[in-house]
């Protein structure tokens, strides 16, 4: 097929490069051809470039770079809509597109617009619930009316996306059994919704040997807007109580300060705490050194369809998560899996009740590895998009 694929994330970003990229890629050697427009952010634009357009030169990927605008807000929502139409026009106009695969809202504004007007099947790759998640992440109050009306035109236009388009991409059974629900209130045909999880480069993150004696805690990736900083090193503090020569090493791009300055807040001294980057090639090296890995993320209504990206790579590396419950599909995950420790309270007592389970807990990281494999392989990913490509109509 002739495909379209747009994306309002940067393929110069991590997320374009875990989520994107490896999946067009795989596709593409299913016969598949991509033209692919992404909004790109400056900075990273010209850094990484060079590398992006070599791996879409490699892969015969037409990759139509826009740069992303961040200011006024909402105008430059609006401009950006706006480029991302102009160009998926001329591109059609040029090149016939078979469908238009749409990652998450604003992409798909153009996916039903190029429907209506020149009846281009769209794929709804929803990525979550992303209007409710702008107002759980509070980046949108609705107590400012220019909220509120963008928040229900994203609501009305998410309806929309549901029924128009000739399949739904949830990527959790919570939100799709979500989804169901609002199928009955509406009354409405929804189209088809298939569940396929942000999933892992089983390659990038293999298996670590970890050292058994070591008892370090873990932690990969950005802390941004939903992951509770605070609430990871308080567990920490309880879980010095029971692995005293432990370190809570971050492997992150974010300011150290940030956590070192909650630290120091929180009485817990800076020398055991590890903070580096790292590039994905060394994370598996990295590590090897821990006992475990903790992710706490804000749980609120638009998390039900989350899929944490770093679930999937820890699992991999067969590395038992300590995590909270009420985001996505992670308590099923964990349960069936034998995975890691749920949290369900953020207090001590529970923390230490937790680390306590943990401690007679025997995890086996080959076993873990094996859920990976089974929940979230991208081989598994790139086989249920084919298929879902495979039923347009």
């Amino acid at each position: 097929m002739n495909i379209l694929y747009l994306s309002y994330d940067g393929m110069t970003d991590p997320l374009g490069q875990s989520q994107v990229l490896p999946y067009i890629v795989g596709l593409t050697k299913e016969g598949h051809s991509f033209t692919l427009i992404s909004f790109e952010k400056k900075d990273r634009y010209f850094i990484q470039k060079d590398l992006i357009e070599q791996l879409c030169q490699e892969n015969k990927i037409d990759w139509k770079p826009i740069f992303y605008t961040k200011n006024p807000p909402v105008l430059s929502t609006l401009f950006d809509l706006r480029n991302m139409s102009k160009l998926s026009y001329s591109l059609h106009k040029e090149k016939k597109f078979d469908l238009t695969h749409c990652r998450s809202y604003i992409s798909s504004i153009v996916g039903l617009r190029l429907k209506r007007k020149f009846n281009v099947p769209f794929l709804f790759d929803m990525r979550g619930f992303w209007a409710d998640e702008r107002v759980d992440g509070e980046l949108w109050n609705l107590k400012n009316p220019l909220y509120r009306i963008i928040f229900s035109f994203f609501k009305k236009k998410e309806i929309q996306f549901l029924t128009e388009s000739f399949t739904t991409i949830s990527l959790t059974h919570a939100g799709k059994e979500e989804i169901e629900r609002w199928q009955l209130v509406n009354k409405q045909s929804f189209s088809p919704i298939e569940v396929i999880p942000c999933c892992t480069d089983l390659i990038q993150f293999p298996k670590v040997d970890r050292v058994t004696e070591n008892v370090n805690l873990g932690y990969i990736g950005s802390l941004g807007t939903w992951y509770l900083l605070e609430n990871m090193l308080r567990f920490f503090k309880i879980y010095q109580q029971y692995y005293p020569t432990a370190q809570f090493h971050f492997l992150t791009k974010d300011d150290p300060n940030i956590i070192l300055e909650k630290a120091l807040h929180l009485s817990i001294n800076t020398s055991s705490i590890l903070i580096e980057e790292a590039n994905r090639t060394e994370i598996a090296v990295k590590v090897s050194s821990w006992n475990a890995a903790i992710f706490f993320i804000k749980p609120s209504y638009s998390k039900l369809s989350s899929s944490p990206v770093k679930q999937g790579e820890l699992m991999a590396m067969g590395i038992p998560v300590f995590c909270n419950s009420g985001v996505g599909d992670t308590d099923k995950i964990l349960s069936e899996y034998n995975s890691g420790i749920l949290i369900t309270e953020f207090n001590e007592q529970d923390y230490e009740n937790r680390i306590i389970q943990f401690k007679k807990t025997n995890f086996d990281s080959d076993k873990i590895r094996l859920g990976a494999e089974d929940y979230f392989s991208l081989t598994n990913g790139i086989n249920a998009y084919q298929k879902t490509y495979l039923n347009v109509s």
